[in-house]
């Protein structure tokens, strides 16, 4: 179960995400799922947290409910429309993101691990991001040398639970500034 503080990074990360997969045109809820299970499996492979979504194995690809309830509740914020972040969005909360990210070494180099992740897989159409999602190897802690690609994991089988991932640097920020994002996603 995701803490208060991991929802509000969570919400902030995901609406920094939406607006960097923008400009490569038409998003989906499946592409949207890819894009940030392969942020937040790069930033596990780099020791670090930032996203705290649970991802289970889905027809097309990883799927978190968490995430998905986090973008119906920020449409109904009227913070996103679509997969659009609203002016408000740009106005006040990228700013106070990029303000918590800036001088903070982890945060900086989970922005710029999903700045590279978004801009490769970004321009990929629904077909090819999920088949990119679909050759990821994964392993368990007790097998840690035989990895099994994701297409091959029985649908509904949990891919990714961060409670369980240790990690040496995790996304923070300080309880003012976790506030002040909160109230500006309507919060």
């Amino acid at each position: 179960m995701r803490k208060s503080h991991e929802m509000t990074i969570d919400r902030a990360l995901l609406l920094y995400a939406l607006s960097l997969a923008e400009p490569y045109g038409l998003l989906s809820d499946v592409k949207l799922q890819q894009l940030c299970f392969l942020c937040e499996l790069q930033m596990f492979g780099k020791g670090m947290k930032g996203f705290h979504f649970e991802f289970v194995r889905f027809a097309y690809g990883a799927f978190s409910r968490d995430l998905d309830n986090d973008l119906t509740s920020l449409r109904r914020k009227e913070r996103v429309e679509n997969f659009s972040p609203s002016d408000q969005v740009r106005d006040e909360v990228l700013p106070l993101l990029m303000n918590g990210i800036e001088g903070n070494e982890t945060n900086e180099k989970i922005r710029d691990l999903m700045q590279a992740v978004i801009t490769t897989y970004g321009p990929q159409d629904v077909t090819a991001i999920t088949q990119s999602v679909e050759t990821v190897e994964l392993s368990t802690p007790q097998q840690p040398d035989f990895k099994i690609p994701i297409r091959d994991i029985v649908f509904h089988t949990t891919l990714l639970v961060p409670a369980r991932i240790e990690a040496s640097a995790e996304f923070l920020l300080p309880p003012s500034q976790l506030a002040k994002l909160n109230t500006a996603m309507g919060y």
